[in-house]
């Protein structure tokens, strides 16, 4: 049950940025956005768009974002689940940009 008391379905990649922020009226999905360091809580930019996908966007693996934001639920993240959500991994070059250096 979320902190609005209404049941919802669990979280899940699917689960879009948009419907965290309703499910959890007080701030708190918003709160963990901000430790991530993802503004969409802010900026709007990208309310529909599914957190497996947010976190693709912003360089964090999918597996720890997802697992952060169900530990909502329970009243988390620990500062270990953070920690690991809101690590940064590099993002590979484009395969089609790194063609089209050698082809020129």
């Amino acid at each position: 049950m979320s902190s609005s008391g209404v049941s919802a379905a669990p979280i899940t990649g699917s689960t879009t940025v948009v419907e965290l922020l309703e499910r959890y009226p007080g701030g708190e999905a918003a709160e963990l956005m901000a430790r991530l360091a993802w503004p969409c809580a802010h900026c709007s930019g990208a309310l529909h768009e599914p957190i497996s996908m947010a976190a693709k966007r912003h360089a964090n693996r999918a597996g720890p974002v997802v697992r952060a934001f169900q530990a909502l639920e329970r009243g988390g993240p620990s500062e270990a689940e953070v920690a690991e959500a809101a690590a940064k991994y590099e993002k590979r070059a484009d395969p089609a940009a790194l063609w089209a250096r050698y082809t020129r």
